[in-house]
């Protein structure tokens, strides 16, 4: 099973990468059970839904 975060750095690509900031909140947000597209609406990232 992988990680919200796992899933995230996949759909962005290598060419992007989070800020510390962004990658901790996707991890608190996760383990707070929350779904990948919420995440992505709440911190303005593009994932594909």
């Amino acid at each position: 099973m992988q990680t919200a975060s796992a899933n995230i750095g996949e759909t962005m690509g290598r060419s992007q990468e989070l800020s510390e900031f962004k990658r901790d909140t996707v991890i608190g947000c996760h383990l707070c059970n929350k779904f990948i597209c919420e995440i992505s609406l709440l911190l303005n990232i593009q994932v594909n839904c």
